[in-house]
């Protein structure tokens, strides 16, 4: 399987993308090498592969999720730009 130029230039018109002719000329034979590479794997068989579910076997080890306070209400505060009393003071969103 193979492309032409006008298919380049319809995919680049498409994606919104601008090539100048030498440019064209390499994208097309990237994207031959890769159409090539695809009908490889299309003669592979593969009927009695299972599928892939999971990229490794690795399994995710997480910790319990616990709530916690790792710093005060006064120490939150004062990294507020602007504060009252006891809370931030933010920008009114609603009128």
């Amino acid at each position: 399987m193979s492309t032409d130029i006008q298919t380049i230039r319809k995919i680049a018109h498409l994606a919104r993308l601008e090539f100048n002719e030498e440019k064209e000329q390499e994208v097309l034979q990237d994207l031959n090498k890769i159409l090539n590479w695809v009908d490889q794997l299309r003669q592979l068989d593969t009927e009695h592969v299972a599928p892939l579910i999971h990229m490794s076997e690795e399994v995710n080890v997480l910790r319990e999720d616990e709530p916690r306070n790792t710093i005060t209400h006064e120490q939150a505060l004062l990294n507020a730009p602007k504060k009252d009393s006891d809370y931030f003071r933010v920008p009114k969103v609603l009128e």
